[in-house]
């Protein structure tokens, strides 16, 4: 798993997916038994590499693609893929720039890719294999077969963590209602929601690639992920230690831990603002309330803000009284006693999940 899968990769992965033209071009050239290097923009970064070739400015076809490719230069596309701007094109990027590739077609397609930050897409002639440069990283197209199996693989990993998620994210409410919850516990949930997330971001970049034929997998990804973001945001608020921190530098901390370091839930701590804490992670701590007060329909985020304001932890504000409820801005008789009863549904419904 990794961290973050990059956007504009994912970006430039849909432009090449299938059912795209653009992908259809490069099934024509490999099928022609041809290679190609092909700038996907153009810009002034672009231009001082160009030697030679012919500028043609004509409207982008994948048969017109596939019959520039014959004259074996690099071809350069304008940034929304509807023209051809150059054929035949020599490219002269920085020799000086580091490279892995060994052939001359791929070294000169990463160079000129990190040289101009321009997406490049090298087509090998011999070994028929597709591959993608986008600012450092590379990124070889799979046979679809390749690619739908690992993404249903991942899927099912991911439902099986995604039912963990939901296990420690109950016992983490009734242990609320309990009073008695520990640090371990909060990261508890954030680990299983960051392994979540990471999984989740794999199979977007296997969507991206798969094109129209993704969208049922891109259903399914919804469907596991729903509420997923929303519930790490809210354990965030509910125990970070420093509240002059934003959430989102927090998700960030979390999102950056190393994958290897992530089944230490010591580093989570530390993401967390706990790092410090003589206690460690078995120390005893109080939620503010957010996530059960998200739980109650028909609660607005401002009422919700207002009642953590008064009240400061979930133990208190379960202890309230109507009145003490009511007293509150923006609370009336009636809406303190849905919070009332809304907060001892909760409480029998995550004591009897716990329990029965």
């Amino acid at each position: 798993m990794v961290a973050h899968r990059d956007t504009r990769l994912l970006g430039v992965l849909s432009k090449v997916a299938p059912g795209t033209a653009l992908r259809e071009a490069i099934d024509r050239i490999i099928r022609s038994g041809k290679g190609a290097i092909i700038i996907l923009g153009y810009s002034d970064d672009v231009e001082p590499l160009l030697s030679g070739g012919f500028k043609i400015s004509t409207k982008f076809t994948a048969q017109r693609l596939s019959e520039v490719a014959k004259m074996d230069g690099a071809i350069v596309l304008n940034d929304e893929i509807d023209k051809i701007l150059w054929a035949n094109v020599h490219l002269v990027p920085d020799p000086t720039i580091a490279t892995a590739e060994t052939g001359t077609r791929h070294r000169t397609a990463e160079r000129t890719a990190r040289q101009t930050g321009m997406p490049v897409i090298s087509v090998s002639e011999s070994m028929r294999i597709v591959s993608l440069y986008v600012d450092s990283q590379k990124h070889v197209l799979e046979e679809i077969s390749s690619v739908l199996f690992r993404a249903n693989q991942a899927l099912s990993t991911l439902e099986r963590y995604r039912n963990r998620l939901d296990e420690v994210s109950s016992a983490l409410s009734a242990l609320e209602i309990e009073n008695v919850v520990t640090l371990r516990d909060v990261l508890s949930v954030l680990q299983r929601a960051e392994m979540v997330r990471r999984i989740a971001d794999e199979i977007e970049a296997h969507v991206a690639e798969l094109g129209t034929d993704g969208r049922l997998l891109q259903l399914q990804l919804d469907e596991l992920m729903f509420g997923v973001e929303g519930e790490r945001e809210l354990v965030v608020r509910d125990y970070l230690p420093d509240r002059r921190r934003k959430v989102e530098s927090i998700l960030e901390a979390l999102a950056a831990v190393a994958p290897q370091d992530l089944l230490d839930v010591g580093n989570l701590a530390v993401a967390l603002g706990y790092g410090d804490a003589d206690e460690g992670v078995d120390q005893a701590v109080a939620p503010r309330g957010y996530r059960l007060l998200s739980r109650i329909p028909r609660l607005p985020d401002s009422v919700i803000d207002k009642l953590i304001s008064r009240f400061n932890t979930l133990p208190r504000l379960m202890d309230a009284t109507l009145d003490e409820l009511d007293d509150v801005e923006g609370i009336g008789e009636a809406r303190a006693r849905s919070i009332r009863e809304g907060l001892t549904r909760l409480a029998e419904t995550s004591i009897l999940e716990r329990y029965a």
